[in-house]
């Protein structure tokens, strides 16, 4: 077992849980659509500072340079983050 791989928290395990089905929905339903249904950051938890791990929009796989996101709507950070962070 590879050992720098670090346990998950029962929170962040169930927060995985709920958000990636929702995401995969979304997804799936164009990602013009997804914009529409994620239009509240509040809604995707964004904050405009790094998340855990050091994770940041810029290294997310949905966000679009300079300051947009696939997924949030609104001005995004890059420096930001939010529980829809797929890497890139």
């Amino acid at each position: 077992m590879d050992q720098s791989r670090k346990e998950l928290t029962r929170e962040q395990a169930l927060k995985q849980l709920v958000v990636l089905p929702a995401l995969a929905g979304i997804i799936a339903a164009g990602f013009g659509a997804a914009a529409q249904a994620a239009e509240d950051k509040k809604q995707m938890q964004y904050q405009d500072k790094p998340g855990p791990g050091g994770r940041k929009c810029s290294g997310c796989h949905f966000f679009r340079a300079p300051h947009e996101c696939s997924i949030v709507t609104g001005t995004i950070s890059p420096d930001g983050w939010c529980i829809a962070w797929a890497k890139k």
